[in-house]
């Protein structure tokens, strides 16, 4: 024998709606709400710690020396002023170290793509004895510090006679990137097997599989890695300083540490050169940034 079903209670005007289960997953005890704003105050106190050094620095681009030495770090400057600029531009002549940064970052980021986007697919659809084995020990280089290995490059450019000359700073890091490779390797795998297949039965090369459906798909992850890429080249500091010498090669980082070393107590020169560097770099993930947030929601995913 089936029970017969039990039927829902009818509501009638007057009548109070009691929720006869009531939800304590969803109750905010008193404790839980203390610890949601703790949370919510930590996470904004280090946001604004991570905020303040970009603040001090626009605000103080924009003052003269005696605002800056006579009203509080993060006061708005009153009257704004431009004369920092004209000075870097002017008579400093920081657009030949912004135009040889720009070129740096532009080959380096074209080839460093290029090169981890080929190898990347080798790895994860061609079939080649020892495939796995290099794969793992190219990636073990991420392991190796940078300044370990500057003195060998140096002394290679330095044999090479190519000490301060532009291919000096780009051939160290135009070739791949063993994290570019390992992140565009594991998109590569996730996209199905299928589709390559289809394209194969169709006549389409390995060459165009990669660049006509591997590379279209792959966009948001190559977003990624191209913000990553031009930050990361566009801040180099070491290799740089140790590599030019003089003003014909010189990147943004090593003019803006010749200020500090030349002008000690002209720090808006200082802060108006770093707001001049921070500035590409804050357009560029303005513009990507929706290419971004879609990688890391695919990544989250696999």
């Amino acid at each position: 024998m089936t029970s017969p079903e039990k039927s829902a209670p009818r509501w009638t005007p007057g009548t109070a709606v009691v929720d006869p289960a009531p939800r304590h997953g969803h109750r905010r005890t008193p404790s839980r709400v203390l610890a949601d704003t703790a949370v919510y105050v930590i996470l904004l106190g280090a946001a604004a710690l991570t905020l303040a050094p970009f603040v001090l620095s626009f605000l103080t681009a924009f003052k003269t020396p005696a605002q800056f030495a006579s009203e509080p770090a993060l006061s708005l400057p009153h009257p704004v002023t431009l004369d920092n600029f004209r000075t870097l531009l002017g008579a400093q002549g920081f657009i030949a170290p912004l135009v040889v940064t720009i070129q740096m970052v532009a080959v380096i980021l074209v080839g460093q793509l290029s090169f981890s986007i080929m190898a990347a697919f080798a790895f994860a659809r061609l079939r080649f004895p020892g495939r796995e084995l290099l794969f793992w020990v190219y990636l073990s280089t991420m392991m190796v510090p940078q300044v370990v290995t500057v003195i060998p490059l140096y002394t290679m450019f330095v044999q090479a006679g190519m000490r301060n000359t532009f291919w000096s700073l780009v051939l160290p890091f135009v070739f791949g990137s063993p994290y570019a490779v390992f992140l565009l390797r594991e998109y590569f795998r996730g996209i199905p097997q299928e589709l390559v297949d289809a394209a194969r039965i169709d006549g389409v090369s390995t060459w165009q599989i990669l660049w006509r459906i591997v590379v279209p798909l792959a966009r948001p992850i190559i977003a990624t890695l191209t913000i990553i890429t031009v930050v990361s080249n566009w801040n180099a500091f070491l290799w740089p300083l140790i590599i030019t010498t003089g003003p014909t090669w010189q990147t943004l980082t090593v003019a803006t540490a010749g200020l500090q070393s030349q002008y000690n107590g002209n720090w808006t020169l200082v802060m108006a050169a770093t707001t001049l560097s921070m500035a590409p770099l804050l357009v560029l993930f303005a513009v990507f940034q929706r290419h971004i947030v879609n990688s890391i929601s695919l990544t989250s995913f696999r």
